[in-house]
């Protein structure tokens, strides 16, 4: 009869624990969507204090080894013409002539993006992933239509 008893006792903390990690591989992007929106917000923060002045840029920074190796890119094409084959406007900010101190809203869409809506009425968006617990920006979507930074500067820069 002992026996019985711990077998079911074992059997109920079994079923508990299977249920909790079901309950957190269900719930994983509230707290990965946190993260990515405060990674976003952290970027602009040492934009804003810097008047986006830092060397290297703060979104070479932020970005992964995919993103910054587009941006080399764009500094080696400069480099050997002698001319820029950059978007032309501080994507940050979605302009050539940044206000740093203007109304910034962090959130993140539902395809896992984090979206900046700046004061002036544009949205910039930014694709993040995940290494060795730290995010980082994979891609800036500079528009509407989905077109990708990393894309731009392989095509005009490479």
């Amino acid at each position: 009869m002992q026996k019985l008893g711990l077998l079911t006792l074992t059997l109920i903390m079994g079923l508990v624990a299977i249920s909790t990690a079901t309950a957190n591989i269900a719930e994983p992007s509230q707290p990965n969507s946190a993260i990515k929106e405060a990674t976003i917000t952290k970027m602009y923060e040492q934009d804003v204090i810097n008047q986006g002045m830092d060397d290297p840029v703060v979104l070479q920074q932020y970005g992964s080894q995919e993103l910054q190796a587009a941006m080399k890119l764009e500094r080696d094409y400069f480099d050997r013409e002698q001319m820029s084959c950059h978007i032309g406007y501080d994507v940050l900010w979605d302009s050539q002539d940044p206000n740093y101190e203007q109304d910034k809203q962090f959130s993140v869409t539902e395809q896992g993006l984090v979206k900046v809506s700046l004061a002036q009425g544009s949205d910039v968006y930014y694709e993040l992933s995940c290494d060795n617990s730290n995010y980082q920006v994979t891609d800036v979507i500079l528009d509407d239509q989905g077109n990708s930074l990393k894309d731009y500067l392989k095509e005009a820069c490479g």
